[in-house]
């Protein structure tokens, strides 16, 4: 492993405790010596890195600093390569140019070495059968969730019979075929998913809904297998 993929490691390390962690736990989890822990950590602080602590108390990393340049292994570049190709031919018009315009990014900072083997990807998104198309702004329904503002809509069921809903949008799901906007609905008093395709018309209700996005998701999750059909309308 080289020194930059090392300092790399520590850093993603120290991101996922969000409390001080003891020098001795920070080097087995990287491997190293814990000498050479201190060393890399003197190394990080030097290049703005705001990272807290000493030997024998712990450390912590500080938020807002980005290691430059970037630095990825084969398998994140893979990863990053086919999840942007995946979003770019399954992702409504504005995200998937998106995608495509944030792998460009990533390419354009990243050194020559790795930006060859993003370039030389081999993996592959193999296109599915057309997804219905959708009829409200799927934007907007990605904008409501932002922002945990509710959502008035006219939807139509798998009979085709109309309902007015009034929900709370908190997750959009990406299937092969189909998008499903997930949300607690008013009228149903429940957890519901509602095909996109199926939704005729969206309009943002000024009012937030009165539950954080985080704590819908987690009651969505406790719940959502004990739902006929996961919940879906």
């Amino acid at each position: 492993m080289s020194r930059s993929e090392r300092l790399l490691d520590l850093l993603q390390v120290l991101r996922r405790h969000r409390h001080p962690v003891s020098g001795r736990v920070l080097a087995e989890e990287i491997g190293v010596s814990l000498r050479t822990l201190y060393r890399d950590i003197a190394s990080l602080q030097a290049q703005g890195a705001t990272i807290e602590g000493e030997p024998g108390i712990g450390y912590v990393l500080r938020p807002g600093f980005l290691l430059p340049p970037l630095m990825f292994s084969p398998e994140e570049i893979e990863a990053l390569v086919l999840g942007s190709r995946w979003v770019a031919g399954q992702g409504d018009g504005p995200l998937a140019e998106a995608a495509r315009s944030a792998l460009a990014r990533i390419g354009a900072v990243l050194p020559a070495d790795l930006r060859e083997e993003m370039e030389a990807n081999s993996l592959f998104i193999v296109p599915g059968p057309d997804m219905p198309a959708d009829t409200v702004d799927a934007a907007l329904l990605r904008k409501a969730i932002r922002i945990e503002h509710k959502l008035q809509i006219a939807y139509n069921d798998a009979g085709g019979a109309p309902s007015e809903r009034v929900i709370w949008p908190f997750a959009l799901a990406f299937f092969n075929q189909v998008r499903l906007l997930i949300g607690w609905c008013e009228l149903r008093g429940a957890f519901r998913s509602f095909r996109t395709d199926r939704i005729e018309r969206a309009e943002l209700v000024p009012s937030r809904y009165p539950t954080r996005r985080p704590e819908l998701i987690r009651e969505w999750k406790a719940v959502k297998y004990q739902m006929p059909d996961h919940g879906q309308e």
